[in-house]
């Protein structure tokens, strides 16, 4: 891979400036656990919109949906067909429900809403856990990510060897966990605001530069078939993926969305409910426009590789940043760069600050305790969650996108139902939700952890079907746990007249 240049080195330096910068401000602007956790809800349609988006795609989209391209197909566009109606989806399902319940209660965070919908600390309590878990694995998909890019912007690979990796991550962690701890949410929102803007142009540019460099997607087609490396599969909707794989991806990012705290958590930073009617649209048009660059890159490397332009990739999630170091002119290159990194970052400070809240403000309530100093706890908090997802991100060590997967999965499943149904269905009983949630995380750990070990050969495999993703098993076990436990419930508390207006809303 050929090494950044100097232009580009000096754009993501103004990034990285920038985005310190936001930190400082941020940091005076943040005085309550309010302001920390939520941005002191005063976030107009546009920039909810963005950080929706921006928290949504990220280095997962940017970096690991190219190199799952590189690796499986087309047929890793499952994934992503769904998105132009997730985002209508997620508001009327679920996002309006949760702005209105912070408009009777005190919610910040998604146990929050558990906590008052189904009254039990119990529910409230494993959708803490569940968001701790997932988070760490998310997380560690965007410090992967980051250290990726950094390595590629400073050439480090060859030089530092298999310390190279670590060390970049060591330096995006430092920066993710500065500006985190100094402004909460509200240095993550504007992050996202600015770095949303950045996204959607430069996704939509390099689209046009891998068209551009492959000679169109007709050509790209044609070289890629014609080639022994990839071969006519690879253009094939399926690409050699079993059918149940292929559903099964569709089915997790179709309807996982609903369960995604990241993206919820928004909800209760906009200012006004009634512009909610506006953020299907702003979703629907954003995320399409930077899935440009997935489906851009996707198909032009393994095209350029065809036909010998570019070296094959030892390391699929290079697709992207050898793409942009080597077709993209240095300028562009420099401010998608720049791009990419505002995104993983400000992904990561939603996580950081999800999973703090997670750890000083939702479990210590479940199991009937108070901190005295939600906003400090916090600040110590995202420094050891950042720690532990980067060690687990390394421990990990598989592609970007595949890391992101398990944690997308881990949400969907012990969250969506809970929430997507709960919220809508005034029957179904903190028993179900609890249940659900224990079931949905606690199948989807073990099954992908049968899928990976290799310390005890004497453990089965995974009993699923071939081809069955852990992650869709997860999320049809939940819902249907869900389903029975309520079914099977006669009767339920009586539930809070606030409450219940906003479920009859």
């Amino acid at each position: 891979m050929p090494a950044a240049s100097p232009p580009i080195v000096l754009a993501a330096a103004i990034y990285f400036a920038v985005v310190l910068a936001i930190g400082v401000w941020s940091a005076r602007r943040t005085r309550t656990a309010r302001d920390f956790f939520i941005a002191g809800q005063g976030l107009g349609v546009v920039v909810t919109g963005l950080a929706t988006m921006s928290a949504a795609f990220s280095g997962f989209v940017f970096v690991g949906g190219p190199g799952l391209t590189y690796r499986l197909g087309l047929a890793s566009l499952f994934i992503a067909i769904s998105v132009g109606f997730t985002g209508a989806l997620l508001c009327w399902t679920v996002g309006k429900r949760l702005r209105l319940l912070s408009e009777v209660r005190e919610v910040f965070t998604v146990p929050d809403a558990l906590l008052h919908r189904f009254g039990s600390r119990r529910t409230a309590g494993w959708g803490a856990v569940a968001v701790l878990v997932g988070t760490v694995g998310y997380l560690g998909a965007q410090f992967q990510a980051l250290g990726i890019l950094l390595e590629s912007l400073f050439g480090t690979r060859e030089a530092l060897g298999a310390w190279s990796l670590p060390l970049m991550m060591a330096i995006g962690v430092a920066v993710v966990v500065f500006y985190s701890t100094a402004g909460g949410m509200v240095a993550g929102v504007w992050t996202d605001a600015f770095q949303g803007t950045l996204m959607v142009g430069a996704a939509t540019a390099v689209f046009a530069y891998a068209l551009h460099a492959g000679g169109g997607l007709s050509a790209m087609a044609r070289s890629i078939a014609g080639s022994e490396a990839f071969g006519a599969d690879f253009l094939d909707p399926m690409s050699g993926l079993p059918v149940l794989t292929a559903a099964g991806f569709f089915f997790v990012f179709a309807v996982g969305p609903l369960g995604q705290p990241h993206m919820l958590h928004k909800f209760y930073m906009l200012r006004d409910p009634l512009q909610l009617k506006w953020l299907p649209m702003i979703l629907g048009v954003t995320q399409a426009l930077c899935l440009l660059i997935w489906l851009g890159i996707g198909m032009a490397v393994p095209a350029l590789v065809a036909e010998g332009r570019l070296a094959a990739l030892a390391d699929p999630d290079l697709a992207a940043p050898t793409f942009l170091l080597s077709f993209v002119p240095e300028l562009l290159a420099g401010v998608v760069f720049a791009g990419i990194l505002a995104a993983i970052m400000s992904t990561a400070d939603s996580f950081v600050n999800i999973a703090s809240a997670a750890l000083v403000r939702d479990l210590p309530r479940a199991l009937g305790w108070r901190v005295s100093d939600e906003l400090t706890w916090g600040r110590l908090a995202v420094v050891a969650v950042a720690i532990g997802a980067a060690l687990f991100a390394w421990a990990y060590g598989d592609l970007v996108a595949l890391l992101g997967t398990f944690a997308f999965g881990t949400f969907g499943a012990a969250l969506a139902p809970a929430l997507a149904v709960g919220l809508n269905w005034k029957r179904v009983p903190a028993a179900a939700a609890s249940a659900s949630i224990v079931v949905g995380m606690g199948l989807n750990l073990v099954l992908e952890f049968l899928g990976r070990q290799t310390l005890f050969p004497s453990l089965p495999e995974s009993p699923l079907p071939p081809g069955v993703p852990p992650t869709a098993a997860s999320l049809a076990a939940s819902f249907t746990v869900l389903f029975l436990v309520t079914v099977a419930t006669r009767s339920c508390p009586p539930m809070d007249a606030d409450i219940e207006a906003v479920l009859e809303a």
